[in-house]
């Protein structure tokens, strides 16, 4: 008999009613949160440095701390993962979360206090539960299992007894008991560090159990969804896991994957968008009819933002609170939080779309769009332009990644899409131009460039054989968890080595 999941409405309702605040009391929700930040930042080695020793406002608090990326950060968070104390928080950081991003080989060593994870990872778990109870109050979410897919673990200095992984892995190793209780596969399947053994091992074990919901980003939970059915033998998804009711995802646009999903899960399948970032959770699809993110403003985080006209990441300034931004603009975000960041760039991009409350889509990152001509093509702008046309021939999309190519001996170049399909469409000729015509529609700046072939000549699409991405990312060692494909680049390295990659194929 399922007993939690009335619990969980009833508390679903609740917290709902306490998020029309995040309408009526942004600005003060916010504050709130800066005071709590700043009250654990005094006393810390990085907060003595900046002179931040007693309560101050918003104005001091931007003034005394600069705007940061991971590099200035990195000899404070080296000396925490030798298990020094008092660095950035005032205690000792067991666990990190190691993340590359989708720009950068080297690896970054985000800290995950119990405070940041209890008020902040974990709230936002919960919230993504209750945010769907509170739309779909036939649910009995909790009568059956729960599948997330997770990364895996290791040690970084095994003296210091300090622990390092993806964000996934370290929220199912630290997980309250309850959680433990309803989730699948077990957790030396889940934590397993080699994907392809993962794979194996957690089909074998999914196939036989009551699935109803499942969690993580839409590109790796497809190629678990496909094993699944390929051991079954089942036509689809629902024959396996006829209870399976909502997909919480995140990580990646989910656009260019929506039909293919709705065909592999079937109708009375949901969908919740999450923005859950190793370095916090951010935002939730809080209304089933709107893609927008509400912004989540109780969750020890304070947010700013530097509008991208005058994003300059060796001159970082400019920040405006959130109070300040406008819609339709794009924002690199700045954020600090419980866990030890304070005034951190983490690198992607949103554009508001309502401020009461506060939601927003994320637009792309501040190193993943393309800016070679004036054109600002962001990643958000393809990821639509790529569904609608699909969706328009019948196509299904695999993977994609661009960069502009410039002529020689001339100011002009165009964008070298790489595209890998799942079912290519009839006419790739047609779809390329109908792509173009989408990004003039969705992006003025790019509309210009290209008006009579002046500046920006029309896109190049060269297609890869099936598994082109999957090997490249296996050879650079990004298989599973929360590695993305990068997207948009403003140089060719990418569609070299995917180029590469596919003569071998």
């Amino acid at each position: 008999m399922d007993i939690i999941t009335p619990i969980a409405r009833s508390l679903a309702k609740r917290r709902f009613k306490g998020l029309e605040r995040y309408a009526t009391e942004p600005r003060q929700l916010q504050e709130l949160q800066l005071r709590r930040i700043i009250k654990r930042l005094a006393g810390t080695q990085y907060g003595t440095a900046h002179g931040i020793s007693s309560p101050t406002d918003a104005a001091a608090y931007s003034k005394q701390l600069p705007i940061v990326n991971y590099e200035s950060l990195a000899p404070y968070i080296e000396r925490m993962l030798r298990g020094e104390q008092n660095i950035l928080t005032r205690e000792k950081v067991k666990y990190f979360a190691k993340s590359s991003g989708t720009t950068n080989a080297k690896s970054k060593y985000l800290p995950l206090n119990d405070e940041h994870l209890q008020k902040c990872h974990y709230k936002g778990g919960m919230d993504s539960v209750y945010t769907y109870l509170y739309h779909h109050p036939e649910s009995n979410f909790f009568a059956h299992k729960a599948f997330a897919l997770a990364g895996s673990l290791d040690a970084v200095v095994p003296s210091s007894k300090v622990r390092t992984g993806d964000l996934s892995a370290v929220l199912l190793t630290k997980m309250p008991r309850l959680g433990r209780m309803i989730r699948v596969p077990n957790i030396h399947t889940a934590l397993e560090p080699k994907w392809e053994t993962k794979l194996d091992l957690m089909t074998d074990e999914l196939i036989h159990k009551d699935i109803g919901n499942i969690s993580g980003v839409p590109s790796w939970m497809m190629l678990v969804l496909n094993e699944v059915l390929r051991k079954s033998g089942a036509q689809s998804i629902q024959e396996v896991w006829p209870n399976l009711e909502v997909f919480f995802h995140g990580g990646v646009a989910f656009s260019p994957y929506r039909s293919e999903y709705e065909e592999l899960l079937g109708e009375g399948v949901h969908y919740v968008e999450t923005y859950n970032a190793s370095e916090g959770f951010f935002g939730i699809q809080t209304d089933p009819n709107d893609p927008s993110l509400t912004l989540m403003l109780d969750y020890g985080v304070y947010y700013e933002f530097i509008p991208m006209e005058d994003f300059d990441e060796e001159h970082l300034t400019n920040a405006i609170p959130l109070h300040e931004v406008q819609l339709g603009k794009n924002y690199a975000m700045v954020i600090s939080t419980l866990g030890g960041l304070y005034r951190y760039l983490i690198g992607d991009t949103v554009r508001f779309t309502s401020d009461k409350p506060y939601k927003f889509i994320l637009s792309g990152r501040t190193k993943s769009f393309i800016n070679a001509f004036g054109e600002e093509l962001m990643v958000s702008n393809a990821d639509v332009a790529f569904a609608r046309v699909c969706d328009e021939m019948e196509a299904l999309l695999g993977d994609y990644t661009a960069a502009p190519h410039f002529l020689e001996g001339a100011s002009q170049g165009y964008h070298h899409w790489i595209i890998e399909w799942k079912e290519a469409p009839e006419d790739m000729e047609r779809f390329a131009q109908r792509f173009d015509q989408v990004l003039k529609e969705l992006n003025s700046d790019y509309e210009a460039k290209r008006y009579k072939d002046i500046t920006l000549l029309p896109p190049r699409l060269t297609v890869v054989p099936q598994g082109t991405y999957y090997q490249w990312m296996k050879e650079r060692k990004k298989l599973g968890g929360q590695n993305k494909v990068p997207r948009l680049a403003q140089d060719k390295k990418y569609i070299d080595e995917l180029l590469e990659v596919a003569k071998k194929l």
